[in-house]
């Protein structure tokens, strides 16, 4: 147990020391202010997924850190998202920000982008905002936004929005945004201060920027945060931690499932500090987590990975509360953990400690080497075969003691000291028989 708490131990820092590397490059950062353009310059913002702390900040500082002295003229948010997971106050307060700085800031939906939610309520309330051909807009649900400070956003025919998703063009008429362009250039050149000239081709007027426009969007270690957060991707890290964790407890390996298990556990519970979640679901898919552990102990999947496989399934399907969980997620957690505790993590512990103990009642009474303390579970070697091994409490086994085979239960030894065993243990074992 202590060679199983100390590699549990060491993965964790390990864990720990990842995420703070990726927190040291996760400082939101803002765009360069500088702006070469003597005909100004337009900043493009580009977000996807949830609004999260690390979109507000990175979406925050790099708006306010462009100003009209340094050259800029606009800062246009491109969205593709499906809500937010800040606060209402958060969101209130970043919106709010959003609306009244130096440089004149809206949004743009792309040509086949979505916005849902508290996103949508973003672009319903910031001015001059647009969308493009084939993007939709709405599933707005209940307003977040208060509507003493930002106005009701679904009154009469805007209601569609509260359930539903509408297009660009019914979006322009019903007023939610000013514009459908079909592309973000032409759209830029509809903003003002925004410097264009006209030309022909084949006949034909065509509008073309003077001002420049300068694309950015979060750095590597706030991606890799946001891209954490999201919901798919934390979900799928709390199975693979669950799994690698479990396959650590209970094979008797060298650290390194551990030390991936713990770093994925830590960036699950990363996620979960940001995404909205039911209690009562997390806490069933850990409990599902120990099911399995009774049954890849005992090397055969039997009631209790069933018992487990059912807890798994019901916390998935209700573990994200307010907050879409991606089918291909869902399928690959829940498929990838019944192969796993049904067929593959009782594989991996047979072949770990060798063969079947059917037919091997000759092991009684033979010795083997300790290579992981037992006390009082630990690994015996067997003419060079490594097994399960359980001693009484009044006689660990210390690495490199000779321990003398008592009983057989499924795939674990039961043992003592070649020398010095426990009375009690052997007799106990004996009535047993």
């Amino acid at each position: 147990m202590r060679r199983i708490a100390s590699r549990l131990v060491t993965a964790a820092i390990c864990g720990v020391l990842t995420l703070v590397v990726v927190a040291t490059f996760a400082a939101p950062a803002g765009a360069s202010t500088k702006c070469t353009n003597h005909d100004g310059c337009v900043l493009v913002l580009r977000v996807s997924g949830l609004i999260d702390p690390v979109i507000v900040d990175f979406v925050e500082q790099s708006a306010r850190s462009v100003s009209r002295a340094g050259g800029y003229v606009a800062t246009v948010v491109e969205i593709d998202s499906d809500g937010a997971t800040v606060s209402n106050a958060e969101l209130a307060r970043f919106v709010g920000r959003l609306r009244h700085t130096d440089v004149p800031t809206t949004t743009w939906v792309g040509t086949g982008e979505q916005v849902r939610g508290a996103a949508a309520e973003m672009v319903a309330v910031l001015p001059r905002s647009a969308m493009a051909a084939l993007s939709r807009i709405g599933e707005i649900g209940d307003q977040r936004l208060p509507v003493s400070k930002f106005g009701p956003e679904m009154d009469g025919s805007r209601s569609v929005l509260r359930n539903g998703t509408i297009s660009a063009g019914t979006a322009r008429d019903l007023g939610v945004v000013s514009r459908a362009v079909p592309t973000l250039q032409q759209y830029v050149a509809t903003l003002h201060g925004v410097a264009t000239h006209s030309v022909t081709r084949k006949g034909k007027a065509e509008t073309e920027l003077d001002s420049s426009v300068v694309f950015s969007k979060p750095e590597i270690g706030p991606q890799a945060l946001h891209t954490i957060a999201s919901p798919a991707v934390t979900y799928l890290l709390f199975a693979v931690g669950i799994g690698l964790l479990l396959f650590e407890f209970f094979t008797a390996g060298v650290g390194v499932a551990g030390v991936i298990g713990a770093a994925s556990a830590l960036g699950a519970g990363y996620g979960l500090g940001v995404l909205p979640f039911r209690t009562w679901a997390l806490v069933l898919l850990v409990a599902a987590g120990i099911a399995f552990g009774i049954d890849i102990q005992a090397g055969v999947p039997r009631v209790w990975t069933v018992v487990g496989m059912g807890g798994w399934i019901v916390g998935s399907f209700w573990l994200f509360n307010g907050v879409h969980l991606p089918y291909p997620a869902l399928a690959t957690g829940i498929a990838g953990m019944a192969v796993a505790m049904i067929s593959g993590m009782p594989a991996m512990v047979r072949a770990r400690f060798g063969t079947p103990t059917i037919g091997r009642d000759w092991m009684i009474g033979e010795t083997g080497e300790v290579t992981t303390a037992v006390a009082p579970d630990g690994v015996l070697v067997i003419r060079g075969a490594q097994w399960r091994a359980r001693t009484n409490r009044a006689t660990p086994l210390a690495v490199g003691d000779i321990g003398r085979v008592v009983a057989i239960d499924g795939l674990t030894l039961e043992v003592e000291p070649e020398e010095g065993g426990a009375r009690d243990h052997r007799e106990r074992r004996a009535s047993a028989s």
